[in-house]
């Protein structure tokens, strides 16, 4: 799970930045809502909505606002209709990269993302095209403080999780997309909070670059991270400690 933790590492120091950008809150409104819409409005019998609220929480925002949403999502408030799209496609030097997007415009989005794609040498494939190099998991990140290892062991193991590791002071917990919720459940019944909680898309393979060649390639990641639509971006490109110090900036 080396590329997962690349990736977390990127994610944890590029989180005070992200965390001063004003769609952060747009972004979580949505993810509260599609949770709300795909599981009810009860965060206590809805795993991702739970989760979605406390990333809500910990980025500040108010409480009328994630109520807002939940009703939203539930249809007891009128509000716009989010669709979750992905996107498939190859950056610059061949790099497979796949886009999950919530949108309310899906041609307004593929339209933007293309461009992206186009503008950096790269070009958006069809549905299937690369989605086959990745892997579906979910990821549950702890502080290493919380609790022990053999304790944490214990909970996720019972609940299914299938690999725990230590990555510097964080405890990372892999599942398959099945037991993510009876996982995230289970540290919510021993009082564990998360760091970081959610399904991602693993490389089953990578690509090698030299520093210039993955420097184009983590320029499309960041524009397309930077789109008000995308929630995720995943790619093939290998992580060497350079590529990983560019990013985090």
């Amino acid at each position: 799970m080396s590329g997962h933790s690349k990736w977390s590492k990127i994610k944890r120091k590029k989180g005070a930045n992200d965390a001063k950008r004003s769609k952060v809150w747009a972004r979580i409104t949505r993810d509260i809502m599609i949770a709300a819409r795909d599981g009810g409005g009860n965060p206590d019998m809805n795993a991702k909505l739970a989760l979605a609220v406390e990333k809500a929480k910990s980025e500040n925002m108010p409480k009328d606002n994630i109520d807002r949403a939940i009703k939203r999502g539930t249809g007891e408030i009128e509000g716009a209709e989010y669709l979750e799209v992905t996107y498939e496609g190859y950056g610059p030097h061949g790099v497979a990269f796949f886009v999950e997007v919530l949108t309310d415009n899906t041609n307004r989005s593929v339209a933007d993302i293309r461009h992206l794609f186009s503008r950096t040498g790269g070009n958006l494939g069809t549905s299937g095209s690369v989605a086959f190099l990745f892997e579906r998991k979910g990821v549950i990140e702890i502080p290493a403080g919380s609790l022990s290892e053999s304790a944490l062991f214990d909970i996720v193991a019972d609940a299914g999780a299938e690999d725990l590791e230590l990555d510097d002071d964080v405890f990372s917990i892999t599942t398959s997309v099945e037991a993510f919720g009876p996982v995230t459940f289970a540290l919510a019944e021993a009082g564990v909070e998360p760091e970081s909680a959610g399904l991602i898309r693993i490389p089953t393979t990578t690509t090698a670059l030299s520093s210039d060649e993955a420097g184009k390639v983590l320029r499309l990641i960041e524009m397309l991270e930077e789109h008000q639509d995308v929630q995720a971006v995943f790619t093939t490109l290998e992580l060497d400690d350079a590529a990983v110090a560019a990013m985090s900036h």
